[in-house]
């Protein structure tokens, strides 16, 4: 929030008191700035973590035992989700926001073997695709059934534009299907209080981009690409994540946000 001179002022959460979230990947980056805020915003946050419970716990600090809960959950393996959603329901017995976040970002290019690039292409779409794809699924017949509810994905610049990383390409092709399955989540069940949402974001200051910036010449490399010279904090995406839950404006459900600083518009 800004004051009338233009300077940053003090930001006001959204207020989501009484609303129980559950967010994928958040024990680091985008996962753990969104947790944060959505905790700030009075909500009830189910944390989940692939591998560093650590880190979800530190997204969770201050918050008390009823508002707050950690959920391990290997989204890689073939029934993960169902074990993570099975959890995340029972704790508060519903389910009112899900942010689907997690995500993972194996590189190989197309000129290594077929059997490394077959891995980590194998490796992005089961975490990336399938297994969201069925947290979405879950998500989407729990809130038929309580009469409504928010799905929040976070899809990539890459999914439109393909990535500038020719080791990404698996990374970016695991993108694009989630974004048209929201795409159609929005206008099926809009009419039942169901709404989607995509973020789209560009380079975030995240741990996994600054290791993809590692094969790509390092940070200056990158840095020196974006139009306004920086990278994305990811308490913007934590902002943004808080206003769409909220419910302010629900006739923004199906649409795509783009994060980037103004280095991609279309």
């Amino acid at each position: 929030m800004r004051t009338k001179d233009g300077k940053r002022g003090v930001d006001v959460p959204e207020n989501l008191e009484g609303r129980v979230a559950l967010v994928t990947g958040a024990s680091k980056g985008i996962g753990s700035a969104i947790t944060s805020r959505l905790i700030a915003s009075g909500a009830s946050v189910i944390a989940h973590y692939g591998g560093d419970k650590a880190g979800a716990e530190l997204a969770t600090k201050g918050a008390g035992a009823d508002q707050a809960i950690v959920i391990g959950a290997d989204l890689a393996a073939p029934n993960g989700y169902s074990s993570l959603w099975q959890q995340a329901e029972a704790w508060k017995g519903r389910v009112d926001i899900f942010v689907a976040n997690a995500a993972v970002m194996p590189e190989a290019s197309l000129e290594d073997s077929e059997e490394d690039w077959l891995d980590a292409f194998d490796r992005a779409l089961q975490v990336n695709v399938r297994s969201t794809a069925l947290l979405i699924r879950r998500a989407v017949n729990h809130f038929l059934e309580m009469g409504g509810g928010t799905i929040i994905g976070m899809t990539s610049w890459a999914a439109q534009q393909g990535s500038g990383n020719p080791r990404l390409s698996g990374y970016a092709a695991s993108k694009a299907p989630i974004a048209a399955l929201l795409k159609t989540v929005a206008r099926a069940y809009g009419k039942s209080g169901i709404f989607a949402y995509l973020i789209a974001p560009g380079i975030v200051r995240t741990a996994m981009s600054e290791n993809s910036a590692k094969s790509m010449g390092g940070e200056e490399v990158i840095t020196a690409r974006l139009a306004m010279g920086e990278w994305v904090p990811p308490e913007e995406i934590a902002e943004l994540t808080a206003f769409l839950a909220s419910g302010k404006n629900r006739h923004l459900s199906g649409a795509t946000f783009d994060v980037n600083g103004a280095t991609y518009i279309r």
